[in-house]
């Protein structure tokens, strides 16, 4: 049975290293690994070539649950998708395998705790920033355009979309500095 490891971390100030040794340990052949979130599989591309060159019998490892994903559903959804390919997980810390039914609830527990782990992470996050915010420290991201140039532009009678294009930034941010000015006059009005 083929072991394929897999490894991640989320940022590239972490190392990859200890990961890769364990995996290599437990006999993987292959090790593929990446820096991305974990928090879904948008970006990450070496767990997809992974995913598509697993076969039958072939073992997916990973160092811990939440290197393979931070969300339940997408744990579970990987599990589903080695299961349609007759493959397994083995995550090596806890040593858990769903090659049975146990490892399979198991895994979706861990799967959970995965989840919750990176709720903490988030709500941590936003209590850093709103602290910063409070005092006075984090003004948030800078914009990247000018309202005004938006305004100018969508003035000169250009679509939407393509300034937005021409801006390299989204449409949302198109719609919100329009409707910004045409609150401002309203605020004019009132003062």
């Amino acid at each position: 049975m083929p072991r394929i490891g897999y490894a991640r971390v989320s940022t590239t100030s972490q190392d990859l290293e200890i990961q890769q040794a364990k995996l290599k340990a437990a006999g993987c052949e292959i090790i593929r690994a990446e820096t991305s979130s974990g928090a879904s599989r948008d970006g990450r591309t070496e767990l997809a070539t992974v995913l598509e060159f697993l076969r039958e019998g072939d073992e997916l490892v990973v160092h811990r649950l939440d290197r393979l994903g931070r969300s339940t559903r997408d744990v579970l959804n990987l599990v589903h998708e080695l299961d349609a390919k007759g493959a397994s997980l083995r995550v090596l810390e806890p040593e858990v395998t769903t090659a049975g039914d146990m490892g399979r609830m198991v895994i979706t527990i861990l799967g959970m705790v995965a989840d919750m782990e990176l709720k903490f992470i988030r709500d941590r996050q936003r209590a850093g920033f709103d602290a910063a915010k409070d005092k006075g420290v984090y003004k948030g991201r800078q914009k990247r355009v000018d309202d005004d140039a938006i305004r100018r532009l969508a003035s000169e009678g250009g679509p939407k979309a393509q300034i937005a294009r021409d801006l390299g930034v989204s449409r949302m941010t198109i719609y919100r500095a329009l409707e910004k000015q045409k609150a401002e006059p309203k605020m004019n009005e009132n003062s």
